[in-house]
């Protein structure tokens, strides 16, 4: 049986109207009514899993410099709200363990996207693995592990192979089905500016589920779902949550 995506998934939680990758962004994609959320997952200087996007400090928080040479004790300290809103200041960057409590509390379902710091691909795959392999409860569906990175999901798939793993991709590359296929992944997560009906088609008829990101425009996922889209992933998740159907 084919995996089984949601029709909306919110985007770094609801990154249109709360800070991205926050503890408020989720519970905020939880307040819209969406089932699931996307977070980006990468390491500390010291190897801590945070929810953080970028490989620099600069974009989401008060604080510079690398991601990857900075401590988690330094990066706690970092205001990671006011940049979106001063009703968002003090916000913290969170790490997964976090993020974790949260999804079980509220109930929320997730798509972690392992986005490592260059160089440290496997690292970042294996240790998010390991982390929900510890920490999730073995009675509810486990979250989807996503990667543009083929190295970290590699990884996750060797430090553990029963996480359900879904491909990330810009433009459609030509051996798609291969690269699926090898990794193990049982959805195919694509930008939705590369896709069109007759792609959709080979994708589903293959097999895999596809969710398309990052779509913020009621009319685009009403043509996205036409095609037979699955999953469309977004930073407005309420607005699209009336088309899912």
């Amino acid at each position: 049986m084919a995996y089984r995506l949601p029709r909306v998934v919110g985007h770094r939680g609801a990154a249109a109207s709360a800070p991205e990758n926050t503890l408020a962004g989720l519970r905020r994609a939880h307040q819209l009514g969406v089932g699931w959320v996307e977070f980006d997952v990468k390491l500390t200087g010291d190897g801590v899993p945070i929810l953080m996007h970028d490989a620099v400090l600069e974009r989401t928080t008060d604080g510079r410099g690398a991601v990857a040479d900075t401590a988690y004790a330094d990066i706690r300290q970092l205001d990671a709200g006011a940049w979106f809103g001063p009703e968002f200041a003090g916000e913290r960057v969170p790490s997964f363990d976090e993020a974790i409590d949260l999804l079980l509390s509220h109930g929320l379902a997730a798509n972690v996207e392992i986005k490592p710091c260059p160089g440290r691909e496997r690292e970042t795959g294996a240790a998010v693995a390991r982390r929900l392999v510890e920490r999730w409860p073995s009675d509810r569906p486990p979250p989807l592990l996503s990667s543009f990175a083929e190295p970290a999901l590699e990884a996750a798939r060797a430090a553990a192979p029963d996480l359900p793993r879904g491909l990330l991709v810009g433009a459609l590359p030509e051996d798609w089905a291969e690269r699926l296929e090898r990794l193990g992944c049982v959805t195919f997560h694509c930008s939705h500016r590369h896709l069109d009906a007759v792609v959709v088609a080979a994708v589903r008829e293959a097999g895999y589920p596809m969710l398309a990101y990052t779509v913020n425009e009621a009319e685009r996922a009403r043509t996205l779902y036409s095609w037979g889209v699955d999953c469309i992933c977004s930073d407005r998740p309420e607005a699209i949550l009336p088309l899912a159907g």
